[in-house]
């Protein structure tokens, strides 16, 4: 008997790292580490779950 795996595994995975990249981002803006100018910074910060979430529910959505 096949075990059925969850189908929103690829999710819990990509939000993690999706998260962790968003923080890592967040902490190099505020303590002022990063030379990128703030609206690259900004830009990322907002992109990164966007792209991810797009990406995610077609990649959902196109399973059977």
């Amino acid at each position: 008997m096949a075990t059925r795996r969850n189908r929103l595994l690829p999710w819990y995975i990509g939000i993690v790292i999706v998260v962790a990249a968003v923080v890592y981002t967040a902490v190099q803006m505020v303590t002022g580490s990063c030379p990128a100018p703030t609206a690259v910074e900004i830009f990322a910060l907002g992109m990164i779950p966007i792209v991810y979430l797009v990406l995610m529910y077609l990649t959902f959505v196109s399973q059977e």
